[in-house]
C-alpha cells in the first residue's frame, strides 16, 4: 500500500507528470525537461530525484548529463500499471499536446547550446 500512496504523491505535481508525459517519447537529457517545463534546473532535478525514488523513472548519467526515461519491465507492477494508464488518460490533454510540439523544437537543439546558461 505504500507504494501505491508515493506514487499518488509523485503524480499529485502537474510539473512531474509533464515530465512522466514527455519521457513516453524516449528518453531525454535533464536539460531538455528544464527547457521544455521552463523552470530552474534544481528545480526540475527536485521533482526527477522524487519521480526516480518511486519508481516512475530510470536514469543513467553519461559524462556531465543526466538522462531520463520511464520505467521499464523491472518495476514492481503497482508502478508500471499506474504510469501506463496515466500515460494512456493524458495523451490527447491539451497540455500534453502543447508540450509535444515544444519538445520537438526542444530536442532539435544540441545539447551543449541548452545546458550552456546553467553551467557556472
Amino acid at each position: 500500500m505504500q507504494t501505491f500512496l508515493n506514487l499518488n504523491r509523485a503524480l499529485g505535481d502537474e510539473t512531474r507528470v509533464r515530465a512522466l508525459m514527455a519521457l513516453s517519447k524516449g528518453e531525454l537529457c535533464l536539460c531538455q525537461l528544464i527547457e521544455l517545463l521552463a523552470l530552474a534546473p534544481s528545480t526540475v532535478s527536485k521533482h526527477m530525484t522524487q519521480l526516480q525514488q518511486v519508481g516512475l523513472v530510470r536514469r543513467r548519467k553519461e559524462g556531465r548529463w543526466h538522462f531520463y526515461r520511464l520505467a521499464d519491465e523491472e518495476t514492481p507492477a503497482v508502478v508500471r500499471q499506474t504510469l501506463d494508464r496515466m500515460l494512456v488518460s493524458l495523451a490527447e490533454d491539451p497540455v500534453t499536446i502543447e508540450d509535444r510540439e515544444r519538445l520537438a523544437a526542444v530536442c532539435k537543439k544540441d545539447l551543449e547550446e541548452l545546458s550552456a546558461c546553467y553551467r557556472n
